[in-house]
């Protein structure tokens, strides 16, 4: 989904690679197949890249695809996705120090260099799933990345659904799922960031948890994908409860 201003700007690349009329923008017939749409795409791109259109550059590729895990159309450079309003899937997950009531919550602070959400709080471990990527690799990996999870205690991490985020933002249309996973953590574990995108931790009670997603905390600001992630966790811990006490 491409808004007017960005449908009016792709026009300009010509008719052989795109088609912009009342009904949106489609890429143009000689597009054919996998290949053809994949480098026309990246020309276009870096062309928008090197005019500001695509501050979020990340030098990694996404799968353009009806359906996750579906054979994909193209690949398209991920700072390009929201751009052109691409469905994208990331992968997040709740660290969890203890269990019930009495459990906490890790936060991960956003670097200040970040392209999207500089300093603002974040779930422990999120990260977009790069093409050719399963739900299960890319845990691993952003779990070691962003907190020096390693291998064996980030496969432990339980999934725990789905979420849909669709937003506006200043680099197009967010259109992304995003797999929630809950990861049980040692009492003595402490974060350690690998890649320089973090650039602190904060473990708080549940109670606090909600006043940071509820914007409650003062100059504390948390991430709408990571709000959206805790609060799933919140109520499904409210769900279990009920549940709980309709059995005592």
């Amino acid at each position: 989904m491409i808004d007017d201003a960005r449908a009016a700007r792709l026009r300009r690349f010509g008719t052989d690679v795109f088609v912009v009329d009342a009904r949106g923008v489609a890429l143009a017939g000689r597009l054919r197949d996998f290949a053809s749409r994949t480098a026309a795409l990246a020309d276009v791109a870096l062309v928008l890249r090197a005019e500001g259109a695509l501050p979020a550059w990340r030098d990694e590729l996404y799968a353009v695809a009806t359906t996750f895990g579906a054979r994909p159309l193209c690949h398209l450079e991920r700072g390009a996705a929201r751009y052109f309003g691409v469905h994208t899937w990331a992968a997040h997950v709740n660290g969890v120090v203890g269990e019930g009531a009495g459990a906490r919550l890790w936060f991960a602070r956003r670097s200040p260099t970040k392209a999207v959400d500089p300093g603002l709080l974040d779930n422990l471990v999120g990260g977009g799933i790069a093409a050719g990527a399963s739900v299960e690799e890319t845990v691993v990996k952003e779990s070691f990345e962003e907190a020096g999870i390693d291998r064996a205690l980030a496969l432990s991490a339980r999934p725990a659904g789905a979420l849909h985020v669709r937003r506006p933002m200043f680099d197009g249309l967010q259109l992304e799922t995003l797999f929630v996973h809950d990861l049980a953590l040692p009492p003595d574990f402490v974060p350690r960031n690998q890649d320089g995108e973090v650039s602190g931790h904060r473990l708080v009670d549940l109670g606090e948890a909600a006043r940071l997603v509820a914007q409650e905390s003062g100059s504390d600001e948390v991430t709408v994908d990571a709000s959206l992630v805790v609060l799933d966790y919140l109520m499904r811990g409210i769900a279990r409860a009920a549940r709980h006490a309709g059995r005592a």
